[in-house]
């Protein structure tokens, strides 16, 4: 992980590592990220940075493979896919949320996108299914709970990058 993580920086920089920040540039030229959707959520949820400009630093790399690797335990993958998902970073999955998610998942090109009836149909059927509460937001205990009944979650691709 250091290896990786070093390479990432200039060679001027290599030797401090440690103390070092990654720019999100270099982030997203990982193989694991590069076609992710995802990949700019995840530089957010992950970076420490104090300026927002979710650079990362070694720590910050850590933690990112720790949890999209196997070992991770699907409390700590659906916890990280929640923080990713919820776009506004308000602790709830609303309406506006799901359809965000929506579009990353099915691309943003006009032959891929869902109509707005679609959208809607989809968006209610996922809060009909994981809104218990029935505020209209799905939050992380609900979310967990969706992700409880699914198997494949802790192997899906959403949780590994």
């Amino acid at each position: 992980a250091y290896k990786r993580f070093s390479e990432l920086l200039p060679k001027e920089e290599r030797e401090n590592a440690c103390s070092a920040r990654v720019p999100k540039s270099q982030i997203l030229t990982l193989p694991e990220l590069r076609a992710n959707p995802f990949q700019d959520r995840i530089c957010h949820v992950f970076s420490t940075s104090d300026t927002g400009d979710d650079s990362m630093s070694f720590e910050d790399f850590l933690d990112m493979l720790s949890v999209f690797s196997d070992s991770a335990t699907s409390d700590i993958k659906s916890h990280y896919a929640f923080r990713i998902f919820d776009f506004d970073n308000d602790g709830t999955l609303d309406r506006k949320d799901l359809e965000q998610l929506v579009n990353c998942l099915t691309g943003q090109g006009e032959e891929s996108r869902l109509s707005s009836a679609e959208m809607e149909q989809l968006i209610q059927n996922i809060l009909e299914e994981s809104d218990i509460d029935k505020d209209g937001t799905i939050n992380l205990a609900e979310f967990q709970h969706v992700v409880s009944r699914s198997p494949d979650f802790a192997r899906s691709g959403v949780s590994r990058g």
